[in-house]
C-alpha cells in the first residue's frame, strides 16, 4: 500500500484519476443500459446484442483514429467534440422509437463518437509520476476502474428495472456530460502535449507487445460481456421484469473480486508469463461459474474469476507503455482499447443469441471460450512479451539525431 500512498501523494494523481473514473462511468452503465432498452422495446436479446454491436463497430473504427487526432489537434478538442456528439445519440437512442436498423445506425454513430478518454489518461499517466511509481500507478488505475463495473451495474439496474429504461439512459448521458467536463478542464490536459507521430497510421501494431495486448484484451472483455449478459438474463423473468437487484449486486460483487484482485497483484513484479498466469484465474473462476446458475455460487465464483481481471489489464498497460515510444503511446492505447470494445460488442452479440437458445448458461459457454483463447495466446507468445521485473515501464523517450560538428 506504501506504493499507492506515493502514486496518490504525487501531484495532480488523485484529481486526474478521480476526473478520468467520473468521465468514464457511463463504461459501467451504457452497455447493459443499452441491452435492457432495445430488449425491453423489442422483446428478444437478438435484437439487444445487434445494437451493441454495432456500437462496438464504431468504438473500433474510432478507438485509434481518435486517439491519433489527439496528437494533431490537441486532446481537449477532440475530447469536447466526441463528448457532445456521443451524449446526444444516447438521449437520441433513449427517446425516439426506432426499428432495429435505425437503432443500430444511431449506435454505430454513438461508437464513433465514444471519448478517447482512456487513451487520453494513460498517455498522460508517465508524465505526473517517476519512472518506479508508473507501474504501481498503471495497477491502482485497473483497480480503480472497477469502481465503475461496481456501482455501475447495479445503479443502471435498480433505475432500468425499477423506473424505466428511458431514465437509464438518460442517465447515462448526463454522467457522460458532467465527468466529461471535469475531465476535460483538469489542468492535466493543458500540461502534456502529445507530440505528432512521425509513423504511418497502423504501424505501431507492428510492436508484438501492442498486437498482443489489443488480441489479449479483445479476448477478456469479450467473456467480460457474455458474463454480464448472462448474470442479467438468470435473473430476468418471462415477462422482462428482474428478480429485485440481484443481477447488479452479483455484478458489484464480480467487480469487487478485480478490485481486490488489481491491489493484491499490483505490487508484484510483471514478468513475460504474469498475463497468462492472470488470465488463468480469470478464466477458472468462469468456468466453475458456468455449472450453476445460483445467485451465491456464482458469486462465489466470479469472485475467484474477477481477482485476474485487473491485474491483467494492469500488465496489459505496463508491458504496452514500456515498448512504445511516447508519440506512440495513445495510438497504442487506442488500439488496445479498440480490442476491448470490439470484445464487449462481439461477446454480447454472441451471448445474445446463445441465451435465446439454451438461455442463461449459454452466455457463460460463450464467456469460457473466450477466456481459454485469452489464456492460450500470451502462454503461446511468452517470448515476444517483456520482462518488467528490475525495470520500469516508462515509454521509450522521443528521440532525433543531434548533428555533430567534427
Amino acid at each position: 500500500m506504501s506504493a499507492y500512498s506515493s502514486v496518490l501523494k504525487s501531484p495532480g494523481v488523485a484529481r486526474i484519476i478521480a476526473a478520468q473514473l467520473t468521465a468514464r462511468f457511463p463504461s459501467g452503465m451504457l452497455s447493459l443500459a443499452v441491452l435492457l432498452h432495445v430488449q425491453f422495446v423489442h422483446h428478444n436479446y437478438g435484437s439487444a446484442g445487434l445494437v451493441l454491436g454495432a456500437a462496438s463497430v464504431g468504438q473500433a473504427v474510432a478507438g485509434p483514429l481518435t486517439s491519433r487526432l489527439m496528437g494533431r489537434l490537441g486532446m481537449r478538442p477532440v475530447l469536447t467534440l466526441t463528448l457532445l456528439v456521443c451524449a446526444a445519440t444516447v438521449v437520441l437512442i433513449a427517446l425516439l422509437p426506432m426499428s432495429v436498423p435505425a437503432t443500430m445506425a444511431v449506435a454505430l454513430l454513438m461508437g464513433l463518437a465514444n471519448p478517447p478518454v482512456q487513451p487520453a489518461v494513460r498517455t498522460i499517466y508517465p508524465k505526473l509520476v517517476n519512472s518506479q511509481l508508473l507501474t504501481p500507478l498503471f495497477s491502482l488505475d485497473a483497480s480503480a476502474q472497477e469502481i465503475i463495473w461496481i456501482a455501475g451495474p447495479v445503479v443502471i439496474t435498480f433505475i432500468s428495472a425499477q423506473v424505466s429504461t428511458v431514465l437509464g439512459l438518460l442517465v447515462c448521458a448526463a454522467i457522460m456530460l458532467g465527468g466529461g467536463a471535469w475531465f476535460i478542464a483538469s489542468p492535466e490536459l493543458g500540461r502534456v502535449r502529445i507530440p505528432r507521430s512521425k509513423r504511418r497510421f497502423g504501424v505501431v501494431l507492428t510492436r508484438p507487445t501492442v498486437l498482443l495486448s489489443t488480441i489479449v484484451g479483445f479476448l477478456l472483455i469479450g467473456a467480460c460481456s457474455s458474463v454480464e449478459a448472462g448474470v442479467v438474463a438468470n435473473f430476468q423473468g418471462a415477462d422482462g421484469s428482474t428478480h429485485g437487484i440481484e443481477s447488479g449486486i452479483v455484478l458489484a460483487v464480480w467487480s469487487l473480486g478485480s478490485l481486490t484482485g488489481g491491489f493484491a497483484f499490483g505490487h508484484v513484479p510483471i514478468g513475460p508469463w504474469a498475463l497468462a498466469r492472470r488470465m488463468l484465474l480469470m478464466l477458472v473462476g468462469v468456468a466453475v461459474a458456468a455449472i450453476w446458475m445460483n445467485v451465491w455460487w456464482l458469486i462465489g465464483w466470479l469472485v475467484v474469476s474477477g481477482a485476474g481481471i485487473a491485474p491483467a489489464l494492469a500488465a496489459m498497460f505496463a508491458m504496452t507503455s514500456a515498448s512504445v515510444k511516447f508519440s506512440d503511446t495513445a495510438e497504442a492505447y487506442g488500439w488496445i482499447g479498440t480490442g476491448q470494445l470490439v470484445g464487449a460488442g462481439l461477446g454480447s452479440t454472441i451471448a445474445g443469441f446463445f441465451i435465446d437458445a439454451h438461455g442463461a448458461q449459454g452466455a457463460f459457454w460463450v464467456a469460457a471460450v473466450f477466456a481459454v483463447i485469452g489464456v492460450l495466446v500470451p502462454a503461446l507468445t511468452v517470448r515476444w512479451l517483456p520482462d518488467l521485473r528490475g525495470r520500469d515501464s516508462s515509454p521509450i523517450p522521443d528521440t532525433e539525431p543531434i548533428p555533430v560538428q567534427s
